[in-house]
């Protein structure tokens, strides 16, 4: 059930059915027989490497980094290096790598493995630091053999005639079949597929004419980016009975900021948009009782019985939704200590609700899928929080199964990430791009 409301600001409870799409895998087979080798070529490695600091905070920073194959084609790769103050990684993205150590080794996601020469791999991570000192690395080596930027010398080695017969064989292969991210946008300007023009131009018409305050609304998702240069603070709003262990927290933490990024992985290098990544940070965790929260740290700040609509709250002097100017002076911590949205988390909840204000659904579901590739709903309710609409009673053209269309996809499409493409070209230029 839903009301349609005219501000992106109240948007109401959103019934959201979990209809999960399969992939279809297929086998594939392969044989080899004689084989008779005159010579031996040997792939040559040789990679550049880019690595930056795109934020940073207290205890915390994200940064990109940007690997670069310079020597024969590749279909995986490692990347190695050791952080020269005793950072450690704490969340990665497209790529994975160990958590909680300086020395790093990252390979490579699924979908990113095949490296043409001079193509480019780029992942992104959250880190630790000390707070004295947050130097990058200087020595990176991909599948062993040292980054310097330049191409190698020689690409092969002769090696004596030798003939090698093999009896033929057959493999079974795992499913060739992979689930990628949605089509990589173009570096600039506006070029949707042709087939996605008249749906695109339809959306935009119905939100045109269906939102009160389309152009004039300060709040969306996009607005509380650009008055952070590049992240979003976030507040748990903890509505349930149950107790959060250290562990349990981190894992919510890092659950949001792996959706989070789903979205704004859509919009990397499209069309100016200025972020490589946009690191989430939860700064505040809000409780009926303190003893449910059983950690002693302070990496997040605790409010406790603060309750507005009938569940904890952070302090409204820290939240953006009550502080749009971006001002925070009665805020304990400070401007740093603000929240931009909450997650909000409710026990025996069904479906979710979003807005510019964050996201809410079940408190089971998401620690029940806090693992999960995609968290279906949060996705759903994130997409809110840009600006983009529901699609209960109409479907645009040629299009069947995409998130925003609750309970037909249970991953972000190419039709989703055009539709958040399109709200970037309507107001990039309230941000002087």
């Amino acid at each position: 059930m839903s009301i349609r409301p005219s501000s992106p600001r109240t948007r109401p409870v959103r019934s959201l059915g979990m209809l999960i799409a399969g992939l279809a895998a297929m086998a594939v087979a392969a044989s080899v027989a004689a084989v008779s080798v005159v010579g031996v070529a040997f792939a040559a490695t040789a990679c550049r490497v880019t690595y930056s600091v795109s934020s940073q905070w207290q205890g915390g920073f994200g940064a990109t980094v940007r690997l670069t194959n310079l020597g024969d084609p590749v279909t995986s790769w490692s990347l190695a290096w050791t952080f020269p103050a005793g950072q450690t990684i704490t969340e990665i993205w497209n790529a994975n790598a160990p958590t909680g150590t300086s020395q790093v080794t990252a390979t490579n996601a699924s979908y990113n493995g095949n490296l043409a020469v001079n193509a480019t791999a780029e992942f992104g991570f959250n880190g630790s630091w000390n707070n004295s000192s947050n130097p990058a690395p200087t020595t990176f080596t991909m599948n062993g053999v040292a980054c310097t930027g330049s191409p190698p010398t020689s690409t092969s080695t002769s090696r004596p005639p030798t003939t090698t017969t093999r009896p033929p064989t057959t493999t079974s292969r795992p499913p060739t079949t992979t689930t990628r991210p949605p089509t990589t946008p173009p570096t600039s300007g506006w070029n949707p597929p042709a087939n996605l023009v008249q749906p695109l131009n339809e959306v935009w018409a119905h939100q045109e004419s269906t939102y009160s305050n389309l152009y004039g609304f300060r709040n969306y998702g996009w607005d509380q980016i650009f008055a952070n240069r590049g992240f979003v603070n976030y507040c748990v709003r903890w509505d349930s009975s149950a107790s959060v262990s250290a562990q349990l927290r981190d894992e919510i933490h890092a659950a949001l900021a792996r959706q989070f990024k789903k979205w704004m992985d859509v919009m990397s290098g499209h069309n100016g948009w200025p972020y490589a990544d946009v690191p989430v940070r939860v700064v505040g965790w809000a409780v009926r009782n303190r003893s449910q929260l059983q950690w002693t740290d302070t990496s997040v700040d605790i409010y406790v019985n603060d309750i507005r609509e009938n569940a904890p709250q952070c302090a409204q002097v820290c939240g953006r939704f009550f502080n749009q100017s971006g001002n925070y002076p009665n805020c304990p911590g400070g401007a740093s200590h603000h929240y931009d949205m909450s997650l909000w988390l409710t026990a025996g909840f069904g479906g979710g609700a979003g807005g510019d204000w964050g996201q809410r659904m079940g408190s089971e579901y998401f620690v029940n899928n806090r693992n999960a590739a995609n968290v279906t709903i949060l996705l759903h309710e994130i997409g809110h929080t840009f600006g983009l609409d529901d699609f209960y009673d109409w479907t645009p053209t040629g299009q069947c199964c995409f998130i925003m269309k609750a309970g037909s996809s249970g991953q972000i499409t190419d039709f989703d990430a055009w539709m958040l493409r399109d709200w970037w070209r309507h107001l990039k230029n309230r941000y002087g791009l």
